[in-house]
């Protein structure tokens, strides 16, 4: 089941809601908790009893580790960890292994093909969060099973984040009151989320895959088909993330934001501190800093950076391109820290928001196109000369038929659109709930129009 589907907004939220507003006191946290695994079932059904596995498992070593030996604690850490990163690869990496071993070798490693459990990389790595933090002694473990599992497996944040840590929403979890006002708030960051997945994300994606299909392209229709994949991407991923926020506050839980308006950021430092805020923090306190951060020697503060955009790039899929990518931003960030630092500092503003961009979108290509064959064609073909020369009619086609979207997600992907919004809720609050109405009128006649389109972010 998806966010954006006609079966969820107008069947099984309004019930669930319905039942979950009634049922008074910690019994709305069994409701939750029956709905998430409905939830998951609903796409997922052979792969329930991991989620809960993980939830159980995790819960009772969290206990473990509070309760243990001290000269016995790190060797518990050290098991959940493990435990928890061998099913993550088993599933998500197992295949990817045999067939990078398959390549070196030159040999044939055959393997059944596993699908990848929905949100696997976001629960377990939520659920390593509260292990590392109880370790640490940042948190203390939870007592309650059931309230525990709320935390690991709510349905809002368990396909495709954002990372909710234990830390964030702790004393929420005790107590997590409903009210029609915060129930209103929840429910306009819903509609916004939906209407920027099914309304932008998804007719880009139309005009992406159409460009990437095609057999050669013009140098200006690349990059027009890249630019529709770079606001594909942040509005589908930013969209489900504003989605599981206002699901949040329905349910009487405020979670943090994951996306800070990116694509305004003056440098890929800052694009990455506002771009998926909870994996970038989970990697920093989590992976870089454990590793000593930037207070140990030069060598040794490159080696950290590398290393955790590797990872990152790992983590979002099992392909060597998502590899480079990590690679890719962790090479960007060195240049800017120990080269271009002074010198992006002495630019114009606009100057350095087109450079973070054509660095962004550079990125992308590693990010879309899974082959390295397929990046090169791509790469060779914005930077030209192509066979089909600088622009063709091809060019002008998916100009003039998406200059409209173009111009509505450059708006949209600034806080202008959103502030003038708020201002108007104040102002004239009847006039600000008819546009959402509006906006979740038009983004259901798209989703009864368009064929089934998952979120990006869930295969990861």
């Amino acid at each position: 089941m998806v966010f954006s589907s006609i079966f969820f907004i107008f069947c099984f939220l309004p019930i669930f809601m319905l039942i979950y507003y009634l049922v008074p006191g910690k019994g709305k946290d069994i409701v939750l908790i029956i709905g998430s695994l409905l939830f998951y079932a609903w796409g997922e059904p052979k792969y329930v009893i991991l989620l809960i596995f993980s939830a159980v498992f995790n819960y009772f070593m969290g206990l473990e580790l509070n309760d243990c030996p001290e000269e016995s604690r790190r060797l518990n850490m050290v098991f959940t960890v493990v435990v928890n990163l061998f099913i993550l690869g088993f599933f998500k990496y197992y295949a990817f292994l045999l067939d990078s071993i398959g390549s070196v070798f030159r040999i044939t490693l055959s393997h059944p093909e596993l699908s990848l459990p929905i949100g696997i990389s976001f629960y377990t790595f939520k659920n390593l969060s509260y292990i590392l933090d109880v370790y640490n002694d940042k948190i203390d473990p939870e007592p309650n099973f059931l309230t525990f599992c709320v935390y690991s497996m709510m349905f809002p944040h368990m396909a495709a984040g954002p990372i909710v840590r234990y830390a964030d929403i702790e004393h929420q979890l005790v107590r997590h009151p409903v009210s029609i006002p915060k129930f209103g708030v929840g429910a306009e960051y819903f509609i916004k989320g939906l209407a920027k997945k099914v309304i932008l994300a998804d007719n880009l994606a139309v005009i992406y895959a159409a460009i990437s299909s095609r057999g050669s392209n013009a140098v200006l229709t690349a990059w027009i088909g890249i630019f529709a994949y770079t606001m594909q991407i942040y509005f589908d991923f930013s969209g489900y993330s504003d989605m599981a926020i206002g699901l949040g506050k329905m349910l009487g839980f405020d979670f943090l934001k994951n996306f800070d308006y990116p694509y305004l950021s003056e440098n890929v430092a800052e694009f990455w501190r506002r771009w998926h805020i909870s994996l970038g923090s989970w990697f920093r306190d989590y992976i870089y800093i454990p590793l000593g951060g930037n207070r140990v020697s030069v060598p040794k503060h490159i080696r950290n950076i590398l290393v955790v955009w590797a990872l990152t790039g790992l983590w979002h899929g099992a392909s060597w391109n998502f590899v480079l990518w990590g690679v890719y931003y962790g090479l960007l960030l060195l240049l800017e820290k120990f080269v271009l630092g002074n010198v992006l500092d002495s630019l114009p503003v606009f100057v350095r928001r087109i450079y973070t961009m054509f660095c962004v979108m550079i990125g992308w290509v590693f990010f879309s196109q899974t082959s390295f064959p397929g990046i090169a064609k791509y790469l060779g073909t914005m930077f030209g000369p192509a066979a089909s020369g600088f622009a063709d009619t091809a060019t002008f086609y998916y100009f003039r038929t998406g200059i409209v979207l173009f111009v509505i997600c450059i708006i949209a992907c600034r806080p202008n659109l959103q502030n003038q919004f708020r201002k108007l809720m104040k102002r004239n609050m009847a006039v600000a709930i008819a546009i959402d109405v509006i906006l979740l009128a038009l983004a259901t006649a798209f989703m009864v129009y368009n064929s089934y389109s998952p979120f990006l972010y869930q295969q990861f």
